[in-house]
């Protein structure tokens, strides 16, 4: 009979309490989706106008999205150290800057608070590296599930703060910038210990799809619930009491996935003293550096099958590539390439929702930007789920999944452009889906193609892809629009004639120019179009990937059909 000491050893130890933890992790890591919330009380208490605001914007993408350091630590340093280094990077950047912000330090230039708010937010990027890589290596035979799910509670964050912030009822504006320093650091702190690679003699259960498929339902739940109360805030002014009940159930529902690992370790039947030895979590000690082995078993199944002739530089398909090595190999940069072109059309279109709405007389702003942040999470959720069942069920390379994804964001921009009816609806529900199943599937096939050993690093380089391809297509973007505006400000000049400033909408004047506003859906119904475009191309190049790597993944999942 197990004793209950023993029990809680193997409950702490388990693999599967390694994973909720770092779904808990990952819910609240994600506090660059709280810039928008905390930029007006900047701008107003330093007293910028919306070019430096837009400045401190770009230091917080490339805060978030540049984290080759937290990519090379990882692979020497153990994961509490990565985790912790992430820490002190997110308290004292965030920190400095609520410092500034409300005069408990003297004022600074514009480059030192874009520095601050760089370092700050680099320190999410070491929350992820650590959740995703111990995670991928706990589960290296469910990778697209794991990296969706944890992903998808990144994205998920900004409105998981949202309701808790709502919950405290801060006094003041500038404390959300505290918030944002310390909160995401404490829970960081909480599970610095727990997060890390366990590895079993045996990787795959039999419990691990239903454990799977009891988080994906509660995923679902948590998007329709949110989705729900945010419709509620916006439409009516809800009581202080009522706001509270909202965030207790929301944290509730994030609580709940604790339930697979209970179920396994205290309520499951016992195993007799052979399948304990092969079944039971080997807990490895904290102090093991992330590039550990996994075991034998399961580095074979992913280095063996390749029988391709090898390649011209660099290991086989599925063994561990360095960075460097990745980057001479055609399958990374195709790889690469695509994931610009998606993402950053996706980014583009999200980014601009605001200006969307304007240039149609939609007021609905708010409503669009929260189904924008349902719909990523559901992507970054579904597309790991959707790209698990095409490797498991057919064999066939995950990246199908993604050129399908592409192909309906294409389509989804072409809806636009034609404008029908609910448009805006039609490209905040494909764009938002879109750009989330970009993270979960092209990161999974990422760790098949070229090994868990420096996943980290490969990982935090793509992520480069996302800032890179919203600024190539953004600037495309904002020319077509400027283009449109000045059109049609010339025309009611024609019109009304010269003197008459009534007659032209625009924002305010910079540098005696006036900033023009667009109108009507040609504002965005041209981008759209080339966006398409660049969306199937981003599909064919995924294809081009799902062609070279066909024979890997028929042999990786040996009893799934071949695409030959």
């Amino acid at each position: 009979m197990v004793s209950l000491q023993e029990k809680l050893k193997k409950f702490v130890g388990h693999r599967w309490v390694v994973f909720v933890c770092a779904m808990w992790d990952m819910s609240f890591a994600g506090t660059a989706y709280m810039f928008g919330s905390i930029s007006p009380v900047i701008k107003s208490s330093m007293g910028y106008n919306q070019k430096q605001v837009a400045f401190l914007s770009v230091a917080k993408d490339l805060g978030d999205n540049v984290g080759l350091l937290a990519g090379f630590i990882s692979k020497a340093w153990p994961v509490w150290a990565v985790i912790l280094v992430g820490v002190l990077q997110n308290v004292v950047g965030y920190g400095l800057v609520w410092l500034v912000v409300t005069h408990r330090l003297p004022s600074l230039p514009l480059w030192t608070l874009c520095f601050f708010i760089l370092v700050g937010q680099n320190g999410s990027t070491y929350y992820n590296t650590a959740a995703l890589v111990s995670c991928v290596q706990s589960f290296p035979e469910n990778r697209g599930p794991v990296v969706g799910i944890l992903k998808g509670f990144v994205g998920l964050s900004g409105a998981i703060w949202t309701q808790i912030i709502a919950m405290i009822n801060l006094p003041d504006q500038a404390s959300l910038i505290f918030i944002i320093a310390v909160g995401p650091a404490m829970v960081s702190l909480t599970f610095m210990f727990i997060i890390r690679p366990v590895h079993t003699f045996n990787q795959s259960r039999p419990s691990d799809e239903s454990g799977f498929m009891f988080i994906y339902s509660i995923c679902l739940l948590l998007a329709a619930y949110l989705m729900g109360v945010l419709l509620l805030e916006n439409m009516f002014d809800l009581d202080q009491n009522i706001i509270t009940s909202f965030a207790v159930i929301l944290i509730v529902f994030i609580l709940l996935p604790i339930i697979v690992p209970i179920i396994l370790v205290f309520f499951s039947k016992p195993k007799s003293a052979d399948e304990e030895q092969l079944l039971q979590p080997s807990i490895v000690a904290a102090t093991t550096p992330m590039h550990n082995e996994i075991n034998d078993n399961v580095i074979s199944k992913h280095v063996t099958f390749e029988d391709a002739k090898p390649q011209k530089n660099g290991p086989h398909r599925g063994e561990d590539f360095t960075l460097t090595q990745a980057m001479v190999n055609a399958d990374f940069w195709i790889m690469f390439v695509s994931i610009v072109l998606g993402c950053g059309s996706g980014l583009t279109m999200i980014n601009n929702m605001g200006q969307i709405c304007q240039s149609l007389g939609d007021n609905n702003v708010n409503i669009y930007v929260s189904v924008i942040s349902i719909s990523n999470f559901l992507g970054r959720v579904g597309g790991g789920y959707f790209s698990e069942v095409i490797v498991r069920k057919f064999g066939y390379p995950r990246l199908v999944a993604l050129a399908m994804i592409q192909a309906v964001m294409s389509l989804g921009l072409s809806y636009y452009t034609i404008g029908l009816v609910g448009q805006v609806y039609v490209i905040a529900i494909t764009m938002g889906f879109g750009y989330g199943s970009h993270w979960s599937i092209a990161l999974a096939a990422t760790s098949e193609v070229f090994g868990l050993k420096n996943f980290g690093t490969l990982y935090n380089f793509l992520t480069i892809a996302s800032p890179v391809g919203s600024l190539l297509v953004s600037g495309l973007a904002s020319t077509i629009y400027d283009y449109y505006a000045e059109q049609q400000a010339k025309h009611r000049i024609q019109i009304y004639g010269a003197s008459t400033k009534l007659a032209m909408p625009y924002y305010g004047t910079g540098n005696n120019n006036e900033l023009l506003l667009c109108e009507g859906n040609i504002c965005y119904s041209l981008t759209c179009g080339i966006l398409a475009v660049v969306c199937l191309v981003a599909a064919g190049l995924s294809l081009i990937i799902v062609q070279r790597t066909k024979r890997f993944y028929s042999q990786l999942y040996g009893n799934g059909k071949s695409l030959s």
